[in-house]
């Protein structure tokens, strides 16, 4: 009797749990089919697509090796300095903001919300965009590049800085603000102590996807390897175009190898 009394008592409750699934199951296939329609995804264009692939591949080996020394590395050098100075500039536009957009650090509610828009906005507009704008205003090389980067690069950092900035412990800042500390000495240090490492990581993390950024910017003219991959496929010099492609490769893999190391000296 006390179990009959228990499956009755609980049955609406799994009645809900079981039409909730379902609902969710239902909701999810209409979403992939709408998925799947807008985005023309289809298996049957990719198997008839795979020739042409190969036959590009094909076309692009063997890679011309000397191509590299002949005219990347000059190339792979600027995009480099691309992300270096994009990140930099990012970094010192990104600490103002970030405080001003962290709640319990911004001077007032006006503040805290113009700033979080200014952030929403810089790191809205992608990076290629960004350099197309640049690249109008101040002219092809890579100083519209180091725009770009610079832009969308503090909107990002400015959001995790910010994020970083708001899960601190309080503790450390009401025990200096009972003592009667200022504001500078507050954040020097009760705040930055405490956000550093996470600052850090996030710092690395952008400079990471920046190298990788950097390496196209070239295609809309913002200097770098990556106007010479341009070049080498408009002349159809597919072995000059895979040699660009090893090059970036070897800057991708060299990053995340660098990356990964300078993580665990921060952590």
């Amino acid at each position: 009797m006390m179990r009959s009394y228990i499956f009755v008592a609980s049955w609406p409750k799994n009645r809900f749990g079981l039409w909730t699934a379902l609902a969710s199951l239902l909701i999810a296939a209409v979403s992939l089919v709408w998925l799947v329609n807008g985005t023309e995804v289809s298996v049957a264009r990719l198997i008839d697509g795979l020739p042409w692939i190969k036959d590009f591949v094909l076309r692009m080996a063997p890679p011309n090796i000397a191509y590299i020394g002949e005219r990347l590395v000059e190339p792979a050098i600027q995009s480099l300095q691309i992300a270096l100075m994009g990140t930099l500039l990012a970094i010192i536009l990104a600490v103002p903001l970030s405080f001003l957009a962290a709640e319990n650090l911004s001077p007032n509610s006006l503040f805290y919300h113009c700033s979080r828009q200014v952030l929403n906005i810089a790191r809205g507009i992608n990076e290629i965009i960004l350099a197309l704008i640049f690249v109008a205003a101040v002219g092809l090389g890579p100083f519209a590049g180091v725009l770009a980067l610079t832009f969308h690069g503090a909107g990002m950092l400015g959001k995790f800085f910010a994020e970083a900035i708001e899960e601190i412990d309080q503790g450390p800042i009401e025990a200096m603000q009972a003592a009667g500390c200022s504001k500078p000495k507050i954040i020097l240090f009760a705040v930055i102590p405490q956000i550093l490492p996470a600052w850090l990581g996030v710092i690395l993390y952008r400079l990471e996807a920046n190298i990788r950024v950097s390496t196209i910017l070239g295609l809309v003219g913002a200097g770098g390897i990556g106007f010479e991959l341009m070049t080498t496929m408009k002349l159809f010099e597919y072995e000059n175009t895979a040699a660009c492609v090893l090059v970036i490769l070897a800057m991708v893999f060299a990053t995340d190898l660098i990356s990964s190391k300078l993580r665990k000296l921060v952590r």
